[in-house]
């Protein structure tokens, strides 16, 4: 038995024919994608399943894994129009927003016009996001969410698509501000980027360091991004995957039963983590040339979804343990 959601004027043909001319951009967009970053598969995998999912991802790695090389790749591959602002604790929310100047007519009338500013992008790069305060953190909360922001009263819609790719260095903490939870939750995935292995080392090595370089080469549009993206939710859902995402999310919340949870988890990730695992199923499930997901794409993207919507006990952190380990049992009993 399957939920499906799809709009009802599109036949199960016409759906199949979409899904397979979908394949083919996918494929060119990973092309074009890997002639510039090496290896990474899986994070290159991660980060289009969440913009194919319409959605936002934090990039989690130490320097020099090409977070940023990646992020600039992905605007020139699918053809958006991107923007990067390098947070710094001086930022301040009208450095991202925009803001309103007083202009005066020949006449002598006055009036305000707003400047926007770089948010107004179909990509934008948040670099290094804890750097910046919590008020400019909080600047991003509204558009993430709503796609919209509010300058002194007025509402500002945002281009579409529109994405945000945080980078993030999880090792030097000197000068940086904690994400708060809201932010972290507006992430449809937190990606960790890994050294990479030695075969795809060597190929930078050679890749790089001549006199030419690979070039990234726009291969979509965003408006075909945006259909791709509708075609992701009208795929249907197997009843078995909805009831192991609910299972699986559920048991990662204090006080459902669980007793793992009860001892070392301290908060636990909410309905917008159901949402995320189900969009994130899909895409996952289309960019894999397949037309529904399943439970082994849902054990693929836990970790990446649950991690930054849980908190661990003092207690189980005084033990060693992380977030991976606890979403690793809870998956585990899937």
């Amino acid at each position: 038995m399957s939920v499906v959601i799809k709009d009802p004027s599109i036949g199960e043909k016409e759906m199949i024919a979409d899904a397979e001319k979908a394949l083919g951009d996918i494929a060119r967009v990973r092309d074009g994608i890997g002639r510039v970053i090496y290896g990474q598969e899986s994070v290159i995998e991660r980060t289009l399943v969440a913009l194919l999912a319409g959605g936002h991802a934090l990039l989690v790695g130490v320097p020099g894994l090409a977070k940023t090389k990646l992020v600039e790749t992905l605007g020139i591959v699918l053809g958006m129009d991107s923007r990067r602002v390098q947070f710094t604790p001086d930022l301040m929310p009208s450095d991202i927003l925009g803001s309103e100047v007083m202009e005066q007519d020949e006449n002598g009338r006055r009036s305000f016009r707003f400047i926007p500013g770089p948010i107004f992008a179909q990509l934008l790069m948040a670099d290094e996001i804890n750097r910046a305060s919590p008020r400019t953190q909080s600047a991003l909360l509204q558009s993430m969410q709503e796609y919209h922001v509010t300058v002194a009263g007025a509402r500002h819609d945002l281009p579409a698509p529109f994405h945000v790719l945080a980078t993030q260095n999880p090792l030097e903490q000197e000068g940086t501000y904690p994400l708060p939870e809201a932010q972290l939750d507006r992430f449809l995935m937190q990606i960790d980027i890994l050294y990479p292995d030695i075969e795809a080392e060597r190929r930078i090595l050679l890749e790089t360091t001549g006199v030419g370089e690979a070039k990234a080469a726009n291969v979509l549009t965003p408006e075909r991004l945006q259909e791709i993206q509708r075609l992701i939710r009208r795929m249907p859902v197997p009843e078995t995957v909805v009831e192991a995402i609910l299972s699986l999310v559920r048991s990662a919340r204090p006080g459902q039963g669980n007793a793992d949870t009860d001892k070392h988890v301290a908060w636990g990730p909410g309905p917008r983590a159901s949402q995320a695992l189900t969009l994130c199923a899909r895409a996952r499930a289309l960019y894999d040339g397949r037309l529904a997901p399943s439970i082994d794409d849902i054990k693929a993207l836990a970790e990446p979804v649950l991690q930054h919507r849980m908190a661990l006990t003092f207690a189980a952190r005084a033990e060693g343990m992380s977030v991976r380990d606890v979403v690793a049992r809870l998956v585990k009993g899937i």
